[in-house]
């Protein structure tokens, strides 16, 4: 514990500030990252409704090329991952990737699990619970986006198509996106925000001492030399210029030193 009273008065308020605008900016960094994530999925979710419907025309066509050239053109573009389209048993149909296609999908892997895991798969996902984060056999950082492509009148009416009514999903699109933006404007944000603090910080312990300095130290460092020179028996030195609590501490020394002067001269 620091001995002067400069330090004990300084430290406890700096560390209470330190704490605080430390914790503040956490939970400012914690809240503006989930809204990040929420927009990124909810930028991958409409982009995966985007693909669903994009070929919507070209599955009641039976077109399987012009799917086959959407899904491939999709793969091709910049932060795209993977992109696939798999049927109700788990065979990819269609892929970006020409060595997935015509496999089984592993229905007990991250993002398959979720819809999986009871005896029914389930057919119905919220838009945050159809995305997934993890790391890729690349070992980059993918958002997947699972869409369910559900079976519409158009599509058990279609006569191209054997699926009946009862069927209520038809497959599934998987859609990956490189989190590499993402991760680079959290990084950044961390960066400005730890600046940020460290200027809040500096600014408001400075100016706090600043204050402390004028209004409390100097005037009980006069005080301090006061009381010392009535120690000493200079009985005729002038108060020092104080206000508030410590003006009345040194009303009370000069008061004190009068009444000894007094007491002196009836002695003599």
């Amino acid at each position: 514990m620091p001995k002067s009273f400069s330090a004990r008065a300084i430290v406890p308020v700096a560390l209470a500030i330190t704490g605080f605008v430390v914790v503040c900016c956490l939970l400012l960094y914690s809240v503006m990252k989930r809204d990040m994530t929420r927009d990124a999925v909810q930028h991958a979710t409409n982009l995966a409704d985007t693909i669903v419907k994009s070929t919507r025309y070209a599955m009641l066509k039976s077109d399987r090329e012009t799917v086959g050239n959407i899904i491939r053109n999709i793969g091709d573009q910049q932060g795209v991952e993977h992109v696939r389209i798999f049927n109700k048993k788990g065979l990819v149909m269609f892929s970006a990737a020409s060595d997935e296609l015509n496999h089984f999908v592993d229905k007990k892997a991250e993002g398959c699990i979720g819809c999986h895991s009871g005896p029914e798969p389930i057919t119905t996902l919220g838009k945050m619970d159809q995305a997934r984060q993890f790391k890729n056999e690349k070992g980059r950082k993918v958002l997947a986006i699972t869409a369910p492509v559900y079976n519409e009148p158009a599509c058990y009416t279609a006569p191209c198509h054997i699926h009946n009514a009862s069927q209520k999903v038809l497959g599934t699109l998987d859609i990956g996106l490189s989190q590499e933006p993402l991760q680079k404007t959290l990084i950044t944000m961390g960066e400005r925000m730890t600046v940020f603090t460290l200027m809040i910080l500096a600014l408001t312990i400075g100016g706090v001492a600043a204050l402390l300095r004028r209004s409390v130290f100097v005037p009980l460092a006069l005080l301090k030399s006061y009381a010392a020179e009535l120690r000493h028996g200079n009985l005729e030195t002038p108060p020092p210029p104080c206000e508030g609590e410590l003006k009345e501490v040194a009303g009370t020394l000069q008061h004190m030193s009068k009444e000894l002067r007094e007491s002196r001269s009836r002695r003599e």
